[in-house]
């Protein structure tokens, strides 16, 4: 049996369309799982001519009705889009709505077991909030639909893997937010998303909020009376997890193996890190040789990965997007799907 993998196309607006069929010609992806893709025909079948994938589209009203086959791209078809009804490049209301309604028709399915995971392509924050839907991206529209409290943001990246205490807040919010319980939370979100990755025993670094991790007090209080508890009650819980580590040198360490994962305070602690390592960027032709990475959405009742980039509106349309960060998603969702159904 292999897992059956629902891939969420991404605004059409942007290069989630392209690189989902470039994604799916890949020969070696069928053979781990049966992929579904969620959105319109219409910016499947244009994305599929301008990247001269040729590869045959086939509607299906279930994912029991996929057949998996390579070459063959069964979707399921929302028809929020008609010909000529969108553009490329462009923040749009219809875009918005349609792209969030796919990840709605993705969480519903695996709510219900009809898919094994979720995938998701980039999405437009200010594209769904004019459409009418408040969330400052998926991790936040899956923990409401799911109906989940505790959840957190795992990036992986080469040899740098990370989670999240705080994401999509200013940095005087994410200072706030730097409370015990939380903390605590997301080592256990930490130690529960790698062993769904095959990880026995994980070795967790967390790093400091402050410079130096604060000196012991002489930059902040945060690290003693906030973090270091949170650390403590984590290993008496069995965890193996170290820390506060200074920032500055942390993710160092993980590079090296000396962790497994990282447990980043703050949205660009942890994604400085992670994207220096798997963007690569030619200066020459101004194009990314390499985007590689994985967004996962851990401690929901279902299984979500992501890319690690937004829609690229600079690109889209053109055939030149890269989907090589959709490509791990969907190896590193198989993985844990496998975990977690024991397939």
């Amino acid at each position: 049996m292999k897992p059956v993998i629902g891939i969420t196309m991404g605004d059409p607006s942007g290069v989630g369309p392209e690189i989902t069929v470039k994604a799916l010609r890949r020969d070696g992806l069928y053979k781990k799982c049966v992929p579904i893709v969620i959105g319109d025909y219409e910016a499947l079948r244009e994305a599929n001519e301008f990247s001269h994938t040729a590869l045959a589209l086939r509607e299906i009203a279930s994912p029991s009705d996929a057949k998996g086959e390579y070459g063959t791209v069964d979707y399921i078809n929302l028809g929020y889009l008609k010909p000529g009804s969108f553009e490329y490049k462009k923040v749009q209301r219809l875009t918005g709505e349609a792209s969030f309604q796919y990840v709605v028709k993705g969480i519903d399915l695996a709510m219900k077991k009809e898919l094994h995971a979720v995938v998701t392509g980039p999405i437009n924050k200010e594209a769904i909030n004019l459409a009418g839907h408040h969330y400052s991206g998926h991790t936040e529209i899956f923990g409401d639909y799911t109906h989940t409290k505790d959840y957190a943001m795992l990036l992986l990246g080469g040899t740098i893997k990370v989670i999240h205490v705080t994401t999509h807040c200013s940095m005087r919010d994410a200072c706030d937010r730097i409370k015990k319980d939380r903390v605590l939370s997301v080592i256990k979100l930490a130690h529960e998303g790698l062993k769904l990755m095959d990880y026995e025993n994980p070795k967790i670094g967390v790093a400091g909020l402050n410079a130096h991790a604060s000196e012991n007090g002489l930059f902040g209080w945060e690290e003693e009376r906030e973090i270091s508890p949170a650390i403590e009650e984590a290993k008496s819980l069995g965890i193996n997890v170290e820390g506060p580590v200074p920032p500055d040198t942390v993710f160092v360490k993980c590079a090296a193996g000396q962790y497994d994962v990282v447990v980043a305070m703050y949205h660009d602690q942890g994604h400085i890190p992670l994207k220096l390592v798997g963007f690569k960027l030619d200066i020459a032709t101004n194009r990314y040789s390499s985007m590689s990475g994985v967004n996962s959405t851990i401690g929901l009742p279902i299984i979500r990965t992501s890319v690690d980039h937004g829609t690229a509106f600079g690109k889209a349309g053109e055939g030149r997007a890269n989907e090589e960060s959709l490509v791990d998603a969907i190896d590193v969702a198989v993985v844990m799907a496998k975990n977690k159904f024991d397939i």
